[in-house]
């Protein structure tokens, strides 16, 4: 049997990951580089040389030497490229992935939501036992506020009262109110303060219309002589 069909062969290593994959392409790029900057500092050299070279056919071995090394260049260069652009792709599926694994978490917590919170409606919150809860207050808070305008009515106040009387009213209190008003401004000054029944405000000094006795030489007022 194993002649006809042949042996089962051998599970070989597994496959290496997307993130190994593109460390290694990293590593290349980076080996790439090296060879494109000693290319690059090897051109430099060619070029001062030729400027330095006086003889023609020196000047074009030179020259020879100069474009193998630009050939080389170019040929790292597009190498790079190439591994660049495998990087990228890797890169890409790789993203890819995660934002697969990501979005398989997410989907399996939003199930797991899903079951808690159709048990939780289902167990501890049922939806009509809410409404009549939310019923029960209304009427209570109607209720209520019944309750606190009773309790705000005025008693005295009787409830046949008309609006136009009330304000005729009010204005009569008021016209009353201002003629009180101004008898206790016209009473308030009583009659020996007002300004028609006192003395007129003396304006000399005192003493000044009086006439001056005569002295002797001592300064003693000398008696008069009738």
């Amino acid at each position: 049997m194993n002649r006809v069909f042949g042996k089962k062969k051998a599970p070989g290593p597994p496959p290496p990951s997307l993130d190994d994959a593109s460390s290694g392409l990293g590593g290349r790029i980076e080996t790439m580089d090296a060879k494109i900057a000693a290319c690059e500092n090897e051109l430099k050299v060619y070029k001062d040389k030729i400027k330095k070279a006086k003889s023609p056919a020196a000047k074009k071995t030179l020259q020879k030497r100069a474009l193998e090394v630009l050939k080389r260049k170019r040929m790292y260069e597009q190498q790079r490229d190439a591994v660049a652009g495998q990087q990228f792709n890797i890169d890409q599926a790789n993203f890819g992935l995660e934002s697969a694994k990501a979005s398989i978490t997410t989907v399996a917590a939003m199930k797991a939501a899903n079951t808690e919170l159709k048990r939780t409606l289902k167990k501890d919150l049922d939806i009509d036992a809410v409404e009549d809860m939310a019923d029960d207050m209304a009427e209570l808070m109607e209720d209520f506020n019944e309750i606190n305008e009773a309790l705000g009515r005025n008693f005295a106040t009787p409830d046949d009262l008309d609006e136009a009387d009330l304000d005729a009213e009010l204005e009569l209190l008021e016209d009353e109110l201002g003629e009180e008003l101004d008898e206790l401004e016209a009473n308030a000054t009583p009659s020996y303060l007002q300004a028609s029944k006192l003395p007129a405000q003396p304006t000399g000094v005192p003493g000044s219309q009086m006439p001056t006795a005569p002295v002797d030489d001592l300064g003693l007022t000398m008696p008069q002589v009738g």
